[in-house]
């Protein structure tokens, strides 16, 4: 990024690589401040129009800022009765000024970023330190203009996030970017991140919507570079390495993604060409959502065009995660739309249960269900995926699973009351006070995720039929049909509502590829049978009116029973 400081509606993306403030004076002499006055001025007109109005006493709004700039540095020495100045006659409204300036500064997204390449520019030694002293400055500038104003010391004060939301630092890692794809060579990687949790997100969309389609030409031929506008975060999804090449209008989103892939090493980039690359927030004027097979360089790549709807943490997840599982397809392995958890009872035995269904069938839900009523049963639950795994056969043949996330992205009303603030501190929340609210927390260990998982009981998550509790199918035929159906009543957090089907309750991958599915589906489910891994369908009732009364806790009790064999 060119520029010391980048402001777009309301984020902030500071470059500490070309500007550093360590005090008050440097902050209001730059041009960064000016423009951030310019963006207040807009909000607090549309906001607090008497406040602006008398904030501007009837002058050019240039001369305004220049005014405003100039008393906020005198403040830095002299106190408020040593000032001669027309806002100090009414010092309330001052006061209301400071507090709602500190207020839209705070509900802005704000990110910083340093990058190492440059020799001048703060390194990796003392990147976090930087960006703490930041906030301190921020925190005692903010200070001391709102306590000369009111004319007095506070007595409680809070210990906000003054400063920045996230801080990037930013390497290059030379790879051998294949024809079509070398443009990509000069943009920067994320090598670390720093985030101060809990962080709240508030985008501009708050669902999903599209679906995502193969193209039979690479969208690398389109993408904008613009000029040092774009960054990578490089992802471990499962076992594949993956460049996600973000726009920086989108960086919230970036920051994100540390909560639920693994960040990926400069050992495991530098001089390595990744197995998935999407271009995310492509500003080429269309509005796609789209990926192609590059089958000369082996790699599978997605792009997504810059749009407000994108900056719901689900286009650019679910892009993901949508490579890998064709990725996986390819390979021969199963992809998995569901969760899967290890429990281990009091006796040491250890049973894992994967339980397959779209969005709002009741996955995570009867996982919290079980977790609550199994203390004395289960001594321990590891999570090996929470949204999407895949299924595959050993070297020896047995059936055995793994992950891709390390993370969970999971909506707060189907939480347990408290489950989401139970890692409140390691949290990034989604509109919390809005419909289809969602959380990213932290879930397994990287080395847990990748490891092959034993499977004991593989079910459907029935949320539609009004029955309780949970049956094992009669036949492999009758198994097969009701996952590759993929029925669910769609609770509204994408853009289906009421009763569905999705070819294997998967859109992301598996219905793109249903040729390709059907044949791993069917040497899956033999094994699945052949193995005497049960294989049934669970009914959470989740989509029956008051969500089926006491379904839940019904099908968790008959979950555990089975499980426990009482």
């Amino acid at each position: 990024m060119k520029e010391a400081i980048y402001l777009k509606r309301n984020m902030a993306l500071i470059n500490y690589t070309k500007a550093y403030y360590t005090t008050a004076e440097e902050l209001l002499s730059s041009e960064g401040f000016s423009m951030f006055l310019d963006l207040y001025f807009n909000y607090c007109s549309h906001t607090n129009p008497q406040l602006f109005e008398w904030l501007r006493r009837g002058l050019p709004i240039e001369e305004v800022k220049k005014d405003l700039i100039r008393l906020l540095k005198v403040m830095q020495v002299l106190e408020v009765e040593e000032i001669a100045h027309p806002y100090f006659r009414e010092r309330q409204k001052m006061l209301a000024v400071i507090e709602d300036c500190y207020h839209f500064w705070r509900n802005m997204q704000r990110y910083s970023i340093i990058y190492t390449r440059n020799e001048e520019g703060l390194q990796l030694a003392n990147f976090m330190e930087a960006d703490a002293k930041f906030h301190q400055m921020i925190l005692d500038f903010y200070r001391t203009v709102q306590q000369k104003t009111q004319g007095s010391k506070n007595r409680v004060y809070r210990q906000l996030q003054a400063g920045t939301n996230a801080s990037l630092l930013l390497r290059d890692y030379p790879w051998p970017a294949p024809e079509g794809h070398r443009e990509l060579g000069d943009i920067p990687f994320v090598h670390t991140i720093m985030m101060r949790t809990p962080l709240i997100i508030h985008p501009r969309s708050n669902k999903r919507l599209g679906m995502f389609t193969e193209v039979d030409a690479n969208p690398m031929a389109e993408w904008v570079k613009g000029d040092e506008e774009w960054m990578c975060f490089p992802l471990k999804v499962g076992s594949l390495l993956c460049y996600t090449y973000f726009h920086r209008d989108f960086t919230a989103g970036a920051v994100a993604l540390a909560n639920l892939f693994e960040l990926a090493s400069d050992e495991d980039c530098i001089g390595a060409k990744p197995d998935l690359l999407l271009l995310f927030g492509n500003p080429d004027g269309q509005n796609d959502t789209v990926f192609y097979h590059d089958q000369a360089n082996a790699m599978w790549v997605g792009k997504v065009s810059y749009a407000d709807v994108i900056e719901y943490f689900g286009y650019l997840k679910k892009m993901i995660l949508t490579l890998h599982n064709l990725a996986m397809i390819e390979k021969g392995w199963l992809p998995l739309h569901g969760a899967m958890i290890n429990l281990t009872l009091q006796d040491g035995t250890k049973k894992g249960v994967i339980m397959i269904g779209d969005s709002g069938a009741g996955k995570s839900e009867t996982i919290e269900a079980l977790t609550n009523l199994s203390e004395d049963v289960i001594v321990s639950r590891e999570i090996i995926f929470d949204d999407m795994g895949s299924l595959h056969l050993d070297e020896q043949g047995q059936i055995r699973a793994q992950g891709t996330e390390i993370g969970a992205f999971v909506r707060l009303d189907d939480l347990d009351k408290g489950s989401a603030y139970r890692d409140m501190d390691r949290s990034i929340f989604f509109n919390p006070e809005s419909a289809n609210a969602r959380v990213v927390i932290p879930a397994s260990p990287y080395d847990t995720i990748i490891t092959d998982q034993k499977v004991d009981l593989f079910l459907y998550a029935n949320n539609y039929t009004d029955r309780r509790g949970l049956r094992a199918f009669d036949s492999k035929e009758e198994a097969v049909q009701t996952f590759i159906e993929g029925k669910r009543f769609a609770l509204g957090t994408t853009q289906e509502k009421g009763l569905s089907t999705t070819f294997f309750a998967n859109p992301f991958g598996p219905m793109q590829k249903q040729p390709e599915c059907l044949k791993i589906i069917d040497q899956m489910f033999a094994a699945l049978l052949d193995q005497h891994i049960f294989l049934g369908e669970i009914y959470t009732g989740l989509g029956l009116p008051e969500k089926g009364g006491n379904a839940l806790e019904i099908a968790a009790k008959e979950l555990l029973a089975k499980i426990s064999g009482k």
